[in-house]
């Protein structure tokens, strides 16, 4: 069945969505929500227009922190398709503490619901089914155990076979890993899945020692990816679609308040610019707008009327 012929439903974001605590004046802190391919599907959600449906693909507890997630998606338009709501089970939490401007982050993430969300095949592929676009991360796959991990593929291939196109970001944290073989050997998997790769070249050059953002772009490309973005912070973006390759200059924000999430909403201005028809280099251009924007505001969401404004 091809891509013409299919009612396709938006777009689905894969992964683990966490409550943040991050510390206010004294013993003040405040409780927000955020994870990798969340702040991606946030900014989707701002870009596309309220017609087509986005939805966050996860596992969640029946605990008041858990409702309170899934009512702040539903206020703004995303919903959990068929995601599990699972009895007794609960969110992960991070707590972010600053010392000066720098940030640390504590974790409690071992026993998160949502490290469960392949376990149900049949949920999983009902809520990816028809979509314009799966998006998910290496963090997705960094949380689930290796048969989760392979059934969550193996639903993406399906979705994908099915005219959905895949958009990956390696999104390398070796903290979430055992080794980094295992993490080379899952993200491969994962690119061979993979119509659009989003790596940021900081994590590639961490994880498989690339000299350069053209040599990642080559070994994504030996993967089988033909659309590929080298994300590189505030330096240009490297775009290769089709062999072809472009250097996309970033925006310079003199005074960043607060990089949380750029790298995320950059996906998320690339993929909305992507899904509305605009070229690869069109599209990375909209999307260091979008990630110039997130950078002037605190926390990893910036408001929806912030990012349609930067996003043109």
């Amino acid at each position: 069945m091809g891509h013409r012929s299919m009612a396709h439903r938006g777009v689905a974001a894969v992964g683990e969505c966490m409550l943040e605590l991050s510390a206010q004046d004294g013993d003040s802190w405040r409780l927000g929500i955020a994870g990798d391919t969340f702040n991606t599907l946030w900014a989707i959600r701002a870009l596309i227009g309220p017609s087509a449906p986005a939805d966050y693909v996860s596992a969640f507890g029946d605990d008041p922190f858990s409702a309170r997630q899934i009512g702040f998606f539903r206020d703004h338009d995303i919903g959990i398709a068929a995601s599990p709501v699972i009895a007794g089970a609960r969110p992960g939490l991070y707590a972010i503490t600053l010392t000066g401007a720098e940030r640390s982050f504590t974790y409690w993430r071992s026993d998160a619901a949502a490290r469960r969300l392949a376990n149900d095949p049949a949920l999983l592929r009902k809520s990816l089914e028809n979509r314009s676009l799966v998006y998910f991360s290496g963090i997705t796959l960094a949380i689930l155990e290796d048969d989760a991990r392979g059934a969550l593929l193996a639903e993406i291939a399906r979705a994908r076979a099915n005219g959905s196109r895949i958009a990956f970001d390696p999104n390398y944290r070796p903290r979430l890993w055992a080794t980094p073989e295992e993490a080379r050997a899952a993200i491969d998997k994962a690119l061979a899945v993979t119509d659009i790769a989003l790596p940021t070249f900081p994590d590639e050059e961490m994880l498989h020692g690339d000299a350069a953002p053209d040599v990642t772009a080559a070994r994504i490309q030996g993967a089988g990816v033909a659309e590929i973005v080298v994300k590189n912070g505030a330096e240009p973006a490297l775009v290769v679609e089709d062999g072809t390759r472009q250097s996309v200059a970033a925006i310079h924000v003199a005074h960043p308040l607060d990089t949380t999430g750029a790298g995320d909403s950059f996906n998320g201005g690339y993929l909305a610019a992507r899904l509305a028809g605009h070229s690869p280099t069109e599209a990375a251009r909209r999307a260091h707008r979008v990630a110039a924007a997130v950078v002037q505001v605190r926390g990893a969401l910036a408001p929806f009327d912030t990012l349609r404004d930067a996003f043109g």
